[in-house]
């Protein structure tokens, strides 16, 4: 499993959302800058945290040209619950074999036993500009997304 590295092209998927529609990162390219988080399972505390913080951002993110993404193992119906019971905005896409999670190298954590916490910024052209990874650090993966894409032109 190959980290994506800082300054390449990040690979494309197609997964469905929270919806049961397909949703495919190129379909962005050209158009926003993309905020991809992954992380281990909806309604567990940390997740529920972070999701909300992007939610509570999620204004910030739209008026400076971002979309954002997350991205998990659960199932369609599981994320649809998620985002209703938590007023979620944004996409959640549905990766139950966890084949995205693994092309852009989001390893898990303590001992492999939850699945990573990472979150990336991918510009209009599809290039990742920023990576950060913490299980812990919730708050962070906010902060620093929407400081790396305030220094991104439009």
């Amino acid at each position: 499993m190959e980290k994506v590295a800082l300054g390449s092209v990040a690979p494309d998927f197609e997964l469905k959302d929270q919806n049961d529609e397909l949703v495919k990162l190129s379909d962005f390219i050209g158009k926003k800058n993309i905020v991809l988080y992954f992380y281990p399972k909806d309604e567990t505390p940390g997740c529920t945290k972070e999701a909300c913080g992007f939610r509570d951002q999620y204004e910030d993110f739209t008026a400076i040209g971002a979309e954002v993404i997350g991205v998990s193992a659960d199932s369609v119906e599981s994320h649809k619950n998620f985002a209703l019971n938590r007023k979620l905005p944004f996409v959640l896409l549905s990766d139950p074999d966890n084949k995205v999670r693994k092309s852009y190298g989001v390893k898990g954590s303590l001992l492999g036993l939850l699945p990573g916490r990472e979150t990336f910024v991918i510009d209009k052209e599809g290039i990742v500009r920023h990576r950060f990874s913490s299980q812990f650090q919730i708050d962070n993966h906010i902060g620093e997304a929407l400081e790396v894409l305030k220094g991104l032109d439009g």
